[in-house]
């Protein structure tokens, strides 16, 4: 059976993954199988550059036992000095040897502030990357970061143009900094359910314990979730056990 990130009836639960090595995120993955881990997410700009390799992801890919996993290919941490064309590359390379899901970045060959370029020749080489992962039967998530309160007209307007650029999964992720922004995040999450005619995935830093839990009971097709806190891992991304509870014991 394909691996997949599409069409689950149950939102995914997702471990991911910040290692500087292997054997780190090995260890972590052998944990969270036994805890019931849908998929995994493997940050690979964490990776320090001599683990960026095929070698190395298939490795770390047979470890997850035929779950799917989505790929990041991030500007920061160990990708810091390269070029966005290089980060394309590298996201090639990752479908290439397994990936299931791979991240396009909104501002990926042209940088934004919103990551969201409305640059069209930046614009038309996304496209023709994601033809290209698609050609590789790879799936395609992108995502925007604007690590701002966002309102739900800018919220839809990201979404809908990240859908008309080829992608499978539309990624936000926003802020809030009271807990009234924080309600009205969930019910921008519902409002993507009812408007938007696409898998995604609406997050938010700042006051965000709530979004980030019940953001798949409103509709988010994943939740992006941790076996372990450690010095590299997302703060605001819950628990696996948590997670597990919420999606599987808490119905509303």
């Amino acid at each position: 059976m394909k691996k997949t990130f599409l069409n689950h009836s149950n939102p995914m639960l997702t471990v991911m993954l910040q290692c500087k090595t292997p054997e780190t995120a090995i260890g972590r993955i052998r944990n969270a199988n036994c805890l019931g881990a849908d998929a995994y997410g493997l940050q690979v700009e964490t990776l320090m550059p001599e683990f960026q390799n095929p070698d190395t992801y298939k490795k770390i890919f047979t470890e997850m036992q035929g779950r799917p996993c989505y790929v990041t290919n991030y500007r920061y941490a160990f990708n810091q000095n390269l070029t966005d064309d290089e980060l394309a590359d590298g996201i090639i390379s990752l479908a290439e040897n397994g990936a299931t899901l791979c991240d396009v970045m909104g501002d990926l060959f042209c940088k934004h502030p919103e990551e969201l370029t409305d640059n069209d020749e930046a614009i038309q080489k996304q496209m023709q990357l994601i033809e290209r992962l698609h050609s590789l039967d790879a799936e395609v998530l992108m995502s925007s970061h604007l690590y701002k309160f966002a309102p739900a007209e800018k919220v839809l307007e990201i979404a809908f143009e990240q859908k008309r650029r080829g992608a499978d999964i539309i990624k936000i992720v926003t802020a809030a900094n009271t807990m009234e922004q924080q309600i009205e995040n969930l019910r921008i999450t519902n409002l993507l359910k009812q408007e938007l005619g696409a898998p995604f995935l609406f997050l938010s830093g700042g006051v965000s314990s709530l979004h980030r839990r019940l953001g798949i009971k409103l509709g988010c097709s994943m939740a992006l979730c941790v076996y372990e806190h450690d010095a590299l891992s997302t703060a605001s991304q819950p628990l696996l056990s948590i997670m597990k509870i919420v999606r599987d014991s808490i119905d509303f």
